[in-house]
């Protein structure tokens, strides 16, 4: 990655804080950027510091479309934005007080509805400058392991076909674009006193909002039970197709980020997370989705309104 200025340095570039009582730490969880809180007079802030690198990997959005959805967002779920530090990349958010939420908890069926309220407010609020495809997505990292020469996972070419009839199948009733932040997993939702709201918009752009459902579904590992609750709180109409066109996505999600996994591991190798075991445990996961015949067949015949039930 490339260097970063000291953090000495990037307090002195906001003009608001020069001369007061700050004070600083970095903050963990983000796996891409350089997150840090710092305390100005006892008022609390997040100073996010954007890697270039990241995004020129197929691993996120460039920085500028990410700060700019940044601000869009801030109107209805995301932190407010205080300054943007474009020489840097960097954005300065508002610290949101609340829990961060964790898998375990996003599986609790009494807070999916709150989750999907916070959903519907980011899909209903103003459209982001950029789109977002998984099935693109997938094709963009493989691109990035052949140029790297990065190895696969086991088998991962050899289900393509497979990938290739769930995308056919989600392409034939596709759901009006609305902007997604595309990432939702646990750790990027904050339970605070007005509700839940979404921060991190790495990999945000107009999407289908059935994928932001999946991808909830797949990073904390639902069962079928609860991708329907998901549906039925977020969509007034959840019948079966529209179950179902979650679930494939939730299949395709662990699909692609399977590949995110491997190009981070392979590129920008860390000892603070292990990159290669979740590519290895979303494989797992995704691999068993593929070759679950004939249950897959049925999720793709409901998604497409023909009965699954012969």
């Amino acid at each position: 990655m490339t260097a970063v200025p000291s953090i000495a340095d990037l307090l002195e570039r906001v003009p608001s804080w020069v001369g007061r009582a700050v004070e600083w730490q970095r903050l963990q969880g983000g796996l891409s950027h350089h997150i840090y809180r710092v305390d100005v007079d006892g008022v609390s802030y997040v100073l996010r510091v954007l890697e270039p690198a990241v995004s020129a990997a197929g691993l996120g959005v460039p920085p500028e479309q990410e700060i700019a959805n940044t601000v869009l967002a801030a109107r209805t779920v995301g932190a407010q934005v205080y300054e943007v530090l474009p020489d840097v990349p960097a954005v300065v958010i508002e610290y949101l007080p609340g829990r961060t939420l964790g898998a375990a908890e996003v599986r609790r069926p009494e807070i999916i509805p709150s989750i999907a309220t916070a959903c519907r407010r980011l899909h209903a609020g103003p459209a982001f400058g950029n789109d977002f495809d998984i099935f693109a997505k997938r094709t963009e990292l493989l691109g990035v392991c052949a140029r790297h020469d990065l190895p696969l996972p086991d088998g991962y070419l050899d289900r393509s076909s497979t990938v290739d009839a769930l995308e056919s199948a989600l392409a034939a009733r596709p759901l009006p674009r609305v902007p997604c932040h595309n990432d939702l997993l646990a750790e990027n939702f904050i339970a605070t006193g007005d509700g839940v709201r979404i921060i991190d918009y790495q990999l945000s752009g107009n999407n289908d909002p059935a994928f932001e459902l999946g991808d909830i579904a797949a990073e904390a590992d639902y069962d079928p039970d609860l991708v329907g609750l998901l549906a039925g709180e977020y969509f007034a109409d959840a019948d079966e197709a529209l179950r179902a066109r979650v679930r494939l996505y939730q299949v395709a999600s662990n699909v692609t980020w399977t590949l995110w996994f491997t190009v981070h591991h392979g590129l920008f190798k860390s000892a603070a997370f292990d990159y290669a075991a979740e590519a290895a445990e979303k494989w797992g996961q995704a691999k068993d989705a593929l070759d679950d015949d004939p249950g897959l067949g049925r999720l793709l015949a409901a998604a497409n309104g023909r009965n699954p039930h012969p």
